[in-house]
C-alpha cells in the first residue's frame, strides 16, 4: 500500500519562489537521464535535447480569477454591505461560474455582489462553494474580469505577498491561448519566443494540447492510503494534429516530452493502451501514482512540487521513488528553487529491470 507518508519530504522556507526568475529561461534546470544527475539552466535545453524531439505544451490561459466586490442587502432594520472576495473556479456557461468566497457565511441564496461595472447573483450555496450567475456573458464577462481580477497565485505564494501587475505577465505563458484556466502550467513559464525559435531550429518540434487547470491542482491529499484519494476533475482537449504529431514522434523512435504534469496527465488519459492517441476532448480525473505504466510519455519537464502532492506523485511514477527522492535530495542541497515560480526539471526515467516491474514491487507490499 502506498501511503501519503512516502510522499514527504523537509523542504526550507526560504527554498519557496516568491517571484520567478527573469529572464525566464534563466531558471536553473535538473536534467536527469538514466541514473546521471546534472546542473544546468533551462537556456541550454538545446544542448539536453535531440532533433526529432516533441515538446508538448499545454495553452490553457490563466484567468485572473480573484474578484473583489461588494454584497449588498436590505434587511428589516436598513441597507448593509459586505465585502466579498471570490475566486472562480470552474465555469459552467458563458455567465455562470463555481466560485470560493470569503468570507462565505455573509453569503446566501439570491445574494447580488457588485464587482465594479457588473455583477452576480448567487444561485447556489453548498459544498463550501457558491454559484454565481452574472449579469454579463461570454467575451464580455471575461473582459471585465480580465480587467478588475487578480492573478489566483498559489496559496504557498498568495500567503507571502499580495498578486500585483507582474503577476499577470510573470503567471501566464507566452502561449496561451484559451481562456479557462485557474492555475498556470507552470513548467511552460520558462519558455519565451527566442527560446522557442532556437529549439524549432535545431529540429526540436512541439505541439500544443488544452487542459484548464483547476483549483484542484492546490488541493491536498487528506488521506492516508493513497489510494482512496479522489482526484479533481478538469476539462481538456487533444487535437487531431496533435495526436497526429505525437503518433508520428513515436513511429520515428523520437521521444514525446509533455512540459508540465498537466500536459502529460492529458496526453496520458487520450492515449490507449497499445501506444497510440487521437483526438480527444473532455474531463478527465486520471490520477497518475507509482505502478502507472506510461503510455505516449518518453520524459518530462517539470517544476519541483510540494511534498505528499499528486503533482509529486506522478513524477514519482515515472522516474521511482527511491530516485526521486535522490533528484528532490540534490535539488535541495543545491539550492534550487521549488513550486509553481521556481527553477525546472528535466527527467527521463530509467532502464527498469523488466524481470521483476515496479507493479509488482508494490503489489508485493501490499
Amino acid at each position: 500500500m502506498l501511503t501519503l507518508s512516502d510522499f514527504d519530504f523537509e523542504l526550507p522556507e526560504n527554498l519557496i519562489a516568491l517571484r520567478p526568475a527573469s529572464p525566464r529561461p534563466s531558471s536553473k534546470m535538473l536534467f536527469v537521464e538514466r541514473d546521471k544527475i546534472t546542473d544546468s539552466n533551462v537556456s541550454a535545453l538545446g544542448s539536453w535535447l535531440q532533433k526529432g524531439d516533441l515538446l508538448v505544451f499545454n495553452n490553457t490561459k490563466v484567468i485572473p480569477a480573484r474578484i473583489s466586490g461588494l454584497r449588498k442587502r436590505e434587511t428589516i432594520h436598513g441597507s448593509g454591505e459586505s465585502k466579498i472576495d471570490a475566486t472562480l473556479i470552474e465555469r459552467l456557461d458563458d455567465k455562470t461560474w463555481k466560485a470560493l468566497a470569503r468570507p462565505l457565511k455573509r453569503l446566501q441564496k439570491g445574494d447580488i455582489i457588485w464587482f465594479g461595472g457588473f455583477s452576480a447573483e448567487v444561485i447556489l450555496k453548498e459544498d463550501g462553494q457558491v454559484t454565481l450567475e452574472f449579469d454579463k456573458s461570454g467575451e464580455a464577462l471575461d473582459a471585465l474580469v480580465n480587467t478588475v481580477g487578480q492573478m489566483p497565485l498559489p496559496p504557498y505564494i498568495a500567503s507571502k505577498r499580495p498578486a500585483d501587475a507582474q503577476d499577470h505577465i510573470d503567471y501566464q505563458t507566452v502561449f496561451a491561448k484559451h481562456i479557462g484556466a485557474v492555475a498556470a502550467p507552470t513548467a511552460s513559464l520558462h519558455f519565451d519566443q527566442p527560446l522557442l525559435d532556437e529549439l524549432a531550429a535545431l529540429g526540436v518540434n512541439s505541439t500544443e494540447v488544452t487542459l484548464h487547470v483547476g483549483a484542484g491542482t492546490f488541493l491536498p491529499v487528506k488521506v492516508e492510503n493513497i489510494a482512496d484519494h479522489k482526484m479533481h476533475s478538469e476539462w481538456g482537449e487533444v487535437s487531431a494534429e496533435a495526436a497526429q504529431a505525437i503518433n508520428d514522434t513515436l513511429a520515428a523512435g523520437h521521444r514525446v516530452i509533455p512540459v508540465g504534469t498537466t500536459a502529460s496527465r492529458l496526453i496520458e488519459t487520450a492515449a490507449t493502451d497499445t501506444g497510440e492517441i487521437g483526438a480527444w476532448s473532455g474531463d478527465t480525473d486520471i490520477f497518475i501514482t507509482p505502478g502507472y505504466e506510461f503510455k505516449v510519455t518518453s520524459g518530462l519537464m517539470t517544476n519541483f512540487h510540494l511534498p505528499k502532492s499528486t503533482l509529486l506523485m506522478l513524477v514519482s511514477a515515472l522516474m521511482g521513488q527511491d530516485f526521486l527522492k535522490d533528484i528532490y535530495g540534490h535539488a535541495i542541497e543545491n539550492k534550487y528553487r521549488f513550486f509553481s515560480y521556481g527553477d525546472s526539471s528535466l527527467l527521463f526515467p530509467p532502464i527498469r529491470d523488466t524481470s521483476t516491474s515496479e507493479t509488482d514491487e508494490i503489489n508485493d507490499k501490499v
